[in-house]
């Protein structure tokens, strides 16, 4: 509608000014576009000058901030990198430190334990040598106590059976003797045959 409107504005003007052709209406005055073309000039030259430095300024601040962010990343990053290496060289250095402890540990334990039973072992051998010592004081001091009260004894019933006195302690210590000897003897065969 506002094309139809155009355009019958256009006819009527070119028919009052009596130009056969609407094409003169669009062309301006040379004037207008002299007085255009400086106000263009005046206008391009206030956006060169003034305008097209603060954009220029801007975007170059922008980009160095933006660089100097990538550099930032970029340098993070690699100290990140840097840093988590480091991190697993100390836990690679903390798991061998921990396996030589753990195999330190179980070392000195079994020396531990060697010491214990050598010294267990000693003692028991200690223990076992003066159990001994203390069995054989013990027998020899039965002996001599059961060959004195089998000597008196013996003398005695041998008195009263014989009928003589056996009062001389070295006929006494004779008779004792060969008697024990003999018992003793006597013991040995029997347990050399009950094997």
């Amino acid at each position: 509608m506002i094309a139809a409107a155009l355009s019958a504005a256009v006819l009527t003007a070119a028919e009052t000014t009596g130009e056969p052709d609407g094409l003169a209406l669009l062309i301006p005055e040379p004037y207008d576009i002299l007085w255009s073309t400086v106000v263009l000039a005046v206008i391009a030259f206030s956006f060169y000058r003034f305008v097209l430095p603060k954009f220029q300024a801007v975007l170059d601040e922008r980009t160095a901030l933006i660089q100097g962010g990538i550099a930032k990343a970029e340098s993070a990053q690699a100290e990140a990198a840097i840093a988590l290496a480091a991190y697993h060289q100390q836990l690679q250095d903390a798991r061998t430190e921990a396996a030589r402890i753990r195999e330190d540990a179980r070392a000195e334990g079994s020396q531990i334990l060697a010491e214990h039973r050598t010294k267990a072992n000693e003692e028991a051998a200690r223990l076992v040598e003066t159990a001994h010592k203390q069995i054989e004081a013990e027998r020899q001091q039965a002996s001599v106590s059961l060959r004195a009260d089998v000597g008196s004894l013996a003398t005695q019933l041998a008195s009263k059976i014989v009928g003589e006195s056996l009062e001389d302690s070295a006929r006494q210590s004779r008779v004792v003797d060969r008697f024990l000897d003999e018992l003793e003897a006597s013991t040995t065969t029997n347990a050399g045959k009950g094997n």
